[in-house]
């Protein structure tokens, strides 16, 4: 059932990792960087696979061995491994689904014309290194999953119910259309009233305050 599986930092012996076998049919991705490996020749036949980390490690030939065991390979890294030239990479052309081979920090990259070697050598693929042919850089899919998800929560921010704006819009329009004059005669006349009602009721409670007073001294 497993269809991914990160070996990565573990110790391989004798060119293998014990329990990684042919019964990970499903598996599609599988990472193992900086194992130790020295060689792929005891790697399982993963039919499946489709992306296969292979980063810092001792392989420095062989390759041949993953046309016959991960035919539908379309991502391989062997960044920091011990390949040297041309020869080696061969082996990689009957690997016919390869879009994406990474080499950084083998030897081979020393070589002059080494891009234009590779892409000659293997017309398959479409990026070298994490760039095509004329130096464009590889899109990530994880980083376009971002962008969807991003585009999608502006869409919310900007949708809202239909017409609550213009209605606001409305309002200010015809608040706008009363004249200044009646405005201020309006305001003016609200807080006149409202500072006579304050008054008498101030009024009101001193008086009531006061016979309180005097009925008071009355009882005592």
């Amino acid at each position: 059932q497993v269809t991914e599986l990160v070996l990565d930092n573990c110790r391989s012996s004798n060119g293998e990792i014990e329990g990684l076998n042919d019964s990970f049919k499903e598996l599609q991705f599988l990472s193992m960087a900086n194992v130790e490996l020295t060689s792929l020749a005891k790697l399982p036949t993963l039919s499946k696979l489709r992306k296969l980390e292979l980063s810092d490690n001792v392989i420095s030939g062989g390759l041949e061995v993953l046309a016959e065991r991960c035919p539908n390979l379309t991502y391989l890294n062997l960044s920091g491994n011990k390949i040297k030239d041309l020869g080696t990479v061969e082996a990689l052309q009957n690997l016919k689904n390869l879009k994406s081979l990474d080499l950084f920090n083998c030897e081979i990259t020393n070589l002059e014309d080494y891009r234009d070697s590779i892409f000659e050598l293997l017309q398959q693929i479409t990026y070298l290194d994490g760039f095509d042919q004329e130096d464009n850089e590889a899109p990530d899919s994880e980083d376009d999953d971002d962008e969807g998800d991003e585009d999608d929560d502006d869409d919310e921010n900007e949708a809202g119910p239909p017409g609550e704006y213009e209605e606001d819009d409305d309002e200010d329009d015809g608040a706008s259309d009363l004249g200044e004059g009646e405005e201020e005669e309006e305001v003016g006349l609200s807080y006149l009233m409202k500072e006579e009602i304050q008054d008498e009721e101030d009024d009101d409670d001193y008086v009531e305050g006061g016979d309180e007073e005097e009925e008071g001294k009355g009882s005592r």
